[in-house]
């Protein structure tokens, strides 16, 4: 690529070490010095899962997510597992830009089109998630709450006929982690069975993997994100879009990025570079490599 070396290796090298306000710098520069849009310059010059890898970084975080998010609801069918990946569990800022970001490029709202693809529950769910009402992460944990939390999820799940979907979607939504954190555990106390198992076996669908996400991300995100790496790998072919996605979107973060490393070292006793490199090949395995800073 003229003016950014040649080379898939300078492309990798450059794209993959850089933080998201380097990667804006550069895509703003790249524009003004070469009169030309950096990201429609690597779909040109590269190709498969390769570009893909290298468009999600040249995005930066943001904008790949609006991008995934489009992309999730165009056409038939629509990919939830992305939707529950991008909107879930996420701080209220970042929903705010998001949903911002995503107004402004598609000239759409991101509430009308989640209204468009999902059926009415979960519809409904994600409406609580995108109204971006969550208790902020500095907020202590209120014991009284968790009681409520508590007895409210029992009543609505195991302990009548029929489940209130809403009212678990309603506290697993606007709770922050350490909230959802408690409840669980003082669920286990009072009722001894695992909230996760309640919500397996009392929900199913979209809503259940919805809810399953972030009751995960709350006990332990960073395990969570390591799961989420395995299962895009696991079973048969690899699901790259996800690996690739994930592995970006954690890859931001270097802090988190060694969280989420030695967490998938603990779980599956092999190290995540290993498991990728046995998973991609070629200028798509140098890249994801290289994310995740091996």
């Amino acid at each position: 690529m003229k003016g950014f070396g040649t080379d898939e290796k300078t492309l990798i090298n450059v794209l993959s070490r850089k933080d998201p306000l380097q990667i804006e710098v550069i895509r703003s520069t790249y524009e003004r010095t070469f009169k030309r849009r950096l990201v429609e310059d690597i779909k040109s010059e590269t190709r498969s899962w390769f570009e893909f890898g290298l468009v999600q970084l040249a995005r930066g975080p943001l904008l790949a997510d609006i991008h995934n998010l489009f992309d999730a609801m165009a056409g038939p069918g629509t990919k939830e597992i992305v939707m529950n990946d991008i909107l879930l569990s996420r701080s209220n800022a970042d929903l705010r830009a998001i949903k911002s970001a995503y107004q402004q490029t598609f000239r759409r709202s991101l509430e009308n089109d989640v209204k468009g693809e999902l059926s009415l529950k979960t519809e409904r769910h994600f409406l609580i998630v995108l109204a971006a009402n969550r208790a902020e992460d500095s907020a202590p944990v209120n014991p009284q709450q968790v009681e409520e939390d508590v007895m409210n999820i029992y009543r609505a799940t195991e302990g009548k006929v029929g489940t209130d979907e809403i009212l678990v979607c309603s506290i697993l939504s606007n709770r922050n982690d350490n909230q959802i954190r408690a409840v669980a555990h003082t669920y286990k106390q009072k009722f001894n069975r695992d909230l996760d198992t309640v919500i397996q076996s009392e929900f199913s669908g979209h809503m259940r993997d919805a809810l399953l996400f972030q009751l995960r991300h709350a006990v332990d995100k960073y395990m969570h994100a390591a799961q989420l790496l395995e299962d895009s790998m696991a079973g048969l072919g690899t699901k790259d879009h996800l690996l690739i996605s994930r592995t970006i979107r954690f890859h931001w973060d270097r802090n988190e990025l060694a969280n989420v490393k030695g967490a998938y070292q603990h779980r599956y006793k092999k190290p995540l570079a290993t498991r990728i490199r046995g998973e991609t090949s070629g200028d798509y395995q140098k890249l994801m490599v290289a994310c995740v800073g091996e």
